[in-house]
This record gives structure tokens, C-alpha cells and sequence, in this order.
């Protein structure tokens, strides 16, 4: 998949952009993706036994339909976004380099599908990381909203007409920390990343079932 990284690794976070024309229209509305649980199949960590991202490119495998889903939330003028913590780098458990080329995998699946992610930030840090520049807490890890709100200020998105998209109580605690309306998506892999205290907008089975429901209100 060719595109652009930017930003720091240390101080985060990382930017993905995808080679392909700019998008002209401003002030959009988003559709902010987690990326494992949400996008892709998590992968049972070798260490916890729990599901947990890949760590290598060939576990990379999409969930059925992402892509459509995907796809439909863009041809309703949502801009597609991929907001991610990702820490296996900082847990010492992958380079950051293989980390980005398990990233640039699932965009590019999504794209051989149709389905192209306009910008992807991910946040490499962890508050008990061992990697020294990649530990401690960050403003770009959710449940901290960083990410959605670097992301609008570049792309110029409207958050209150936005959507935060994902499987854990951290991407509705992010999403509603931006402004944005959120979905949770009872990935059954992740459920140990969802308390049932959050209140969402939408509950959801997965990302088709969200993206469906999210078509189906009102526009406001």
C-alpha cells in the first residue's frame, strides 16, 4: 500500500495517508474507525491469551462486509478515518516499522475492496510501555480524544456531525470527549474492553449493522 507516515512516534501520533486524489469538500462529517475488533480480526496474543491486534501481516484478515460498510459510510459523504491505539510496539512485542506495515495491510485490503481511508492516526504509546519514548500516557491515546481532534483540525471535519466507530468503551469515551455521536461495536472478541456502563448512541453487532443504523436517522 503506498502513502505517506508523518508525525512522531514519540510524541504522536502517526499519520497514514493513502496515495490517491484529495478530497475536495470541507467541513465533512467523519466516520472514525477503530481499526482491530472493528476493521480487522483480533489475534490471540501469545503472552495473555486474550485477543489482542496482529502481530504479523499475514494474521491480517478483514471482518465480513468492513468494506461495504466502509463504502456505504463514504458515498453518504462520510469521510473515513482510522483512529487506533496501538502499543505492541511500546510493549516491546514488534518493531514500529513491522507495527506500520501490519497498518498499511489492512487499508490496503479495505482499498482492494473500494473502501479508502482518507488518513489514519495511530498512537504507539502505553502507560506501562518498556520502550522508553513510546510509555506513559499521551493525549492522543484514547479514551483521550487527541486523535479525532487532530484529525478534524487537518481535514477540516465537522465533529458534531460526526461518528465514532469502535468496539470498547475507549472509543466512546473518545468519540464523546470530540463531540462526535458514537457506536459501539459488541465485537465478541473485545468484550472484555466493554464495561456495559457506557451509554452510546447505537449498539451495534458490527460495523455493517452500524453503518446501517447510522444511515438510517436523521440527518442533523
Amino acid at each position: 500500500m503506498s502513502g505517506r507516515w508523518s508525525g512522531s512516534a514519540e510524541q504522536g501520533p502517526l499519520w497514514f495517508v493513502p496515495d490517491g486524489p484529495d478530497a475536495a469538500a470541507r467541513a465533512r462529517p467523519a466516520a472514525f474507525l477503530d481499526r482491530d475488533g472493528t476493521l480487522n480480526e483480533a489475534v490471540v496474543d501469545p503472552e495473555s491469551g486474550r485477543p489482542e491486534s496482529p502481530l504479523s501481516v499475514d494474521d491480517v484478515r478483514l471482518l465480513p462486509d468492513v468494506a461495504a460498510a466502509a463504502v456505504g459510510l463514504a458515498d453518504a459523504g462520510y469521510a473515513l478515518v482510522c483512529v487506533s491505539n496501538q502499543p505492541a510496539a511500546a510493549k516491546g512485542k514488534i518493531t514500529v516499522a513491522e507495527l506500520l506495515v501490519i497498518h498499511e495491510r489492512v487499508i490496503a485490503l479495505l482499498a482492494a475492496q473500494g473502501a479508502r481511508v482518507e488518513a489514519s492516526l495511530l498512537c504507539l504509546h502505553h502507560p506501562d510501555g518498556v520502550v522508553g519514548e513510546l510509555s506513559g500516557p499521551r493525549r492522543c491515546r484514547k479514551p483521550a480524544p487527541g486523535m479525532l481532534l487532530d484529525a478534524a483540525g487537518a481535514l477540516e471535519l465537522d465533529l458534531g456531525r460526526s461518528w465514532m466507530l469502535g468496539d470498547t468503551d475507549a472509543d466512546v469515551a473518545a468519540g464523546r470527549a470530540a463531540g462526535c455521536r458514537t457506536a459501539v461495536i459488541e465485537y465478541p472478541a473485545s468484550a472484555h474492553k466493554r464495561s456495559g456502563e457506557t451509554s452510546p448512541d447505537l449498539r451495534t453487532a458490527d460495523l455493517r449493522d452500524a453503518a446501517a443504523q447510522l444511515l438510517a436517522r436523521p440527518a442533523s
